[in-house]
C-alpha cells in the first residue's frame, strides 16, 4: 500500500472519528466529554502518524539495501568485464598473464 493510500486512510477515519465524537459530545451536556474526545482523535491521529513512519523508515531501509547489493553487484560484474577484456586484448598481443 502506498503512502499516499495510508495518509487518506488515516485522514479519513480521524474525520470519521471527530464526526462520531462531536455526535456523541453533543449530546453530552458537559464540555468534559468533549475535550476527552479531541484528546482521543488527537492521539488517534499521532499514533497512526507513527505507524505510517515507521512503515516508511522499513520501507526505505529495505529499498535502499536492495540498491546496495544491486551496485555491489554492477560493480563487480564491470570488474570481471574488465579483466575479460584485458586478458583478450593480452591474448590477442601474445603477453598471455
Amino acid at each position: 500500500m502506498s503512502s499516499k493510500k495510508i495518509c487518506g486512510i488515516l485522514v479519513a477515519s480521524a474525520v470519521l472519528v471527530a464526526f462520531h465524537g462531536a455526535a456523541g459530545a453533543q449530546q453530552n451536556s458537559s464540555g468534559q466529554g468533549v475535550k476527552q474526545d479531541a484528546k482521543a482523535v488527537g492521539h488517534g491521529i499521532g499514533n497512526g502518524a507513527r505507524d505510517v513512519g515507521h512503515a516508511t523508515r522499513h520501507a526505505a531501509v529495505s529499498i535502499g539495501h536492495g540498491a546496495k547489493k544491486a551496485g555491489i553487484a554492477v560493480g563487480h560484474g564491470a570488474r570481471d568485464g574488465w579483466n575479460a577484456t584485458r586478458h583478450a586484448v593480452k591474448h590477442v598481443f601474445h603477453k598471455d598473464d
